[in-house]
């Protein structure tokens, strides 16, 4: 779902912001009836969505919505061409890493007046996630829909026969000099060929059958799941302020010295070497009995429970140097497209989205967490009526551990230059000393 799109994304925005429309939509009667298109890219989370547009349709019989769900590679390269061509959707799912160049190249529609205009309660969102979607110019460019946070899916009946009892992971802690608890328990998950684990002499590192730990990649610039719920919490954080930071810190010494410790995982035989996971899904593997742990997002945990024959657990991330968790926050947000000719239907669409109409039918599905303080709790219940405990999720709310996914001008550059310096590094091609050049081409990008 987080994945970055690499240099096609720095191709794109190269076009993009060379062809961006005006973003003059006129207000008309025919632009508050007929056909709207809606995309989004998590299938997941596809029958909540169309049950919310049979809804809507239904109170609003002059507008249908026609919903698109790709994955989201696809997602992100068809709409860049969609903007360039004039063919994107009217109202799409953004993403935080995304809407800042979004804005800045014209391609958003601002919906500060219809906010006004209809009374949308933005405090009656999860804080913090409703100024998340106002640029630099002031203007607002979406209504929160989600929110998500890290966690550590593992595998029970691997925990059972190691011997750790699921209470210890409820207490893990992490440092980047021995890898704290932790690393002792990936250690001990990791299983070889010959039955010998990866904290036991005779342990062959180049046969291994079970990995402790799950790898989805080498995280390009956010590591959102890959490594950011340790790194940040060193007292590292990936930019001089968030959002609109203008300086990226991939050269501090504690991110560099983690970023060691990370790489140093796959060569120990702990977790799966970066070539090996190339197309392969983190989760699949976690399904077919190739990991114990993985580190990953909220928006995945429909997926881990929903494998047969295994049960899954789910811990929070480790306690770091500084004495506490951390993980990224990101919220999601609908926008509309600047060269919409439904503007006042694609207004009225998401308002509804980005109401408790909408947010409660998806709470009620199990998916994901809805924006909304209230739909957010029914989410948390019902996943307990499922018998699933996502404590390890919501805490971080809750205990305000949590820090931004980086928002600023340039992602998508910044995406295609860290991307392979990330990779070189997670794949022990070069060490972490290596990223201080990298930063140095990133910084170089805002001056």
């Amino acid at each position: 779902m987080k994945k970055s799109l690499g240099a096609v994304a720095v191709a794109a925005a190269m076009a993009l912001s060379l062809s961006a429309c005006s973003g003059s939509s006129s207000s008309s009667e025919e632009s508050a009836t007929g056909e709207i298109s809606y995309w989004l890219w998590d299938a997941n989370q596809l029958p909540a969505y169309q049950q919310c547009a049979d809804d809507f349709q239904a109170a609003n019989p002059d507008i249908t919505v026609k919903i698109t769900q790709r994955g989201w590679d696809d997602y992100w390269s068809t709409l860049t061409n969609g903007f360039v061509g004039g063919t994107a959707p009217d109202v799409f799912t953004n993403h935080l890493g995304r809407y800042g160049e979004l804005a800045e190249n014209k391609q958003l529609l601002a919906i500060d007046e219809a906010v006004e205009k209809d009374n949308i309660d933005l405090s009656a969102y999860n804080e913090g996630l409703a100024d998340l979607w106002v640029g630099q110019d002031g203007k607002r460019y979406g209504l929160p829909k989600d929110w998500d946070t890290i966690g550590l899916f593992y595998n029970k009946a691997m925990l059972s026969s190691a011997g750790i009892p699921e209470d210890q992971m409820k207490d893990l802690t992490w440092n980047p000099e021995d890898g704290g608890s932790y690393e002792k328990v990936i250690a001990h998950l990791t299983v070889d060929k010959n039955g010998k684990r990866g904290d036991e002499p005779g342990f062959d590192k180049n046969n291994v059958d079970v990995y402790g730990l799950g790898l989805n990649g080498g995280g390009d610039s956010s590591g959102q799941t890959e490594w950011s719920y340790l790194t940040n919490t060193t007292g590292w954080s990936h930019t001089d302020k968030n959002p609109w930071g203008t300086q990226y810190n991939y050269d501090d010494p504690k991110f560099q010295e983690s970023m060691e410790w990370f790489a140093g995982l796959a060569d120990k035989g702990y977790m799966p070497k970066l070539e090996t996971t190339v197309g392969a899904s983190m989760a699949d593997t976690f399904a077919a009995g190739k990991s114990a742990i993985n580190a990953h997002g909220s928006w995945m945990i429909g997926q881990y429970t929903g494998y047969k024959g295994i049960e899954v657990g789910i811990a929070p991330t480790p306690v770091g140097p500084e004495g506490e968790r951390a993980s990224m926050f990101n919220g999601l947000a609908d926008s509309i497209w600047a060269g919409t000719e439904k503007k006042d239907a694609a207004i009225k669409w998401v308002e509804y989205l980005a109401s408790a109409d909408c947010q409660d039918v998806v709470a009620s599905k199990a998916v994901v967490f809805p924006a909304l303080k209230a739909s957010s709790e029914k989410a948390a219940e019902a996943f307990q009526a499922k018998g699933v405990d996502v404590t390890a999720f919501t805490e971080h709310v809750k205990n305000k551990t949590t820090f931004l996914y980086p928002i600023t001008d340039n992602t998508a550059k910044v995406k295609g230059i860290m991307e392979p310096a990330m990779d070189a590094v997670v794949s022990g091609k070069a060490p972490a000393s290596s990223l201080t050049q990298a930063n140095e081409q990133v910084n170089a990008l805002f001056k």
